[in-house]
């Protein structure tokens, strides 16, 4: 794959937040995030599109207006008709670049350039290699796959001429389903909900019998309650052969996440230094680096292990 510049990204929002802190959020991103590409789009709930639609035309000529890419993410689900259309619908565009997190898409995207994203299930080479002949030239690799998967991927494909982008920071997507969570906890159904999961910007926390938070949920989506956070691992991940690092929007500080791991990438900040910022943001829940190690994080690893590695 050759020598690849590093590229921070910032993932598609995937929560229903109000449309003006939607625009007013992207604003901010295109004036003040050091990051190349942006994705935008619904890719949760095809309800929510029509909310923010009056606002993209502004949003995107913001954002291209600074210098960023913009790509746009289709539906992770597509079940029902109004799904269908809203996918006809932006792959209808050429004028700019698609992500397809379903395979609905594809068929739609077939010979042209676009992008695969983390809700498609790319595990091996030959899936990379099929996608890539479609015209995929860039793979955001599933959350759930731990270093060795990721190592392993990237040296099996070392003349294709795509990139692998990795979810470094957010909740982490884990699970899709027919029915609305959202909906369901407030007594009603996915067609009346009244987009209710407004109520949740962050997601909506999920606890065991016992009181323990265990999970967060967005409509029809699951999410871990931890937020992914491999701060620590960038440079080990560009050793694999990782080249876009991609950090998923919540309700934080995205300008002050996005400085800071740009600073660990160009070599300004430490890991630990940039781990102890992060600590400051005050998340609705802990940090754990997912299932990049393939066992357990405890509360508190990610700081130990980065000042344990600079002690």
């Amino acid at each position: 794959m050759g020598d690849r510049a590093v590229e921070l990204t910032l993932g598609p929002v995937l929560f229903n937040w109000p449309a003006d802190q939607w625009r007013d959020f992207y604003f901010r991103i295109a004036d003040e995030a050091p990051v190349t590409t942006v994705y935008l789009g619904e890719v949760i709930c095809s309800k929510r599109a029509p909310l923010f639609a009056s606002h993209y035309e502004e949003v995107v000529e913001r954002l291209s207006a600074r210098g960023k890419t913009v790509v746009f993410s289709m539906l992770s689900e597509v079940a029902l008709n109004l799904d269908r259309k809203l996918v006809d619908s932006v792959c209808a565009s050429e004028d700019h670049l698609i992500e397809a997190n379903d395979a609905s898409a594809l068929p739609r995207l077939q010979g042209r350039p676009h992008h695969i994203g983390p809700f498609m299930n790319v595990y091996n080479e030959r899936s990379v290699a099929v996608l890539a002949r479609g015209g995929a030239q860039n793979f955001c690799l599933p959350v759930e796959m731990p270093a060795r998967t990721i190592r392993a991927l990237c040296a099996g494909t070392p003349d294709l001429d795509a990139t692998f982008e990795v979810l470094v920071f957010g909740r982490m997507p884990l699970a899709l389903s027919a029915r609305c969570y959202h909906a369901r906890a407030h007594g009603r159904t996915k067609d009346t909900c009244q987009f209710v999961c407004e109520k949740d910007p962050d997601g909506l926390e999920l606890r065991t019998l016992n009181g323990q938070p265990f999970l967060a949920v967005n409509g029809i989506q699951t999410l871990s309650y931890d937020f992914l956070n491999l701060i620590d691992r960038l440079q080990e991940l560009q050793e694999i052969g990782v080249s876009r690092f991609r950090l998923s929007p919540h309700g934080c500080d995205m300008v002050r996440v996005a400085t800071t791991f740009r600073g660990v990438l160009d070599g300004t900040l430490t890991a630990a230094q940039a781990a102890a910022a992060l600590t400051g943001l005050n998340l609705p829940g802990p940090f754990s680096n997912g299932f990049y190690n393939g066992k357990p994080c405890p509360a508190g690893a990610i700081l130990a292990h980065v000042k344990d590695a600079e002690s």
